[in-house]
């Protein structure tokens, strides 16, 4: 799986891990020394995220269930933010974000096609708008 920007096509990550159970998404990037350009980590649900005992910076985007793009933000160890309204945060090396934009749509993609068929936003089962979080909802 990829993430691909539909507004640019261009493929935002060629590596995509994702963090979809509750020991998973606590481990998150803890104990790694750095995060692959070319990777990123997807955690949902989520809405908030920390730096806390990381040792490198990360670029975190906050999106909705349907893979809009709600907040873009650059954190160096030691620090936290969140979105209320995201349903699902992608965290990527610090820099990688560089051609997203607020309200762009990311969306997963086995890349199987020349154009990069889109597999769907965040369709995987752990990744569809849930009722134990309000924030996927009616996104």
């Amino acid at each position: 799986m990829e993430l691909v920007n539909q507004r640019t096509g261009d493929r935002v990550a060629r590596v995509v891990e994702i963090a979809a159970t509750r020991a998973t998404r606590r481990k998150g990037l803890l104990g790694r020394a750095s995060l692959d350009p070319s990777a990123a980590l997807v955690l949902s649900p989520c809405l908030a995220v920390h730096t806390a005992f990381m040792r490198f910076p990360i670029d975190v985007v906050f999106v909705t269930s349907a893979g809009v793009v709600r907040k873009i933000v650059s954190l160096p160890p030691w620090r936290l933010a969140a979105d209320l309204g995201a349903c699902a945060v992608i965290e990527f090396a610090a820099g990688a974000t560089r051609g997203i934009r607020v309200g762009d749509r990311i969306y997963l993609s086995d890349g199987s096609s020349v154009a990069g068929a889109a597999v769907s936003s965040f369709s995987c089962p752990s990744l569809r708008s849930t009722a134990s979080n309000p924030a996927c909802s009616g996104s």
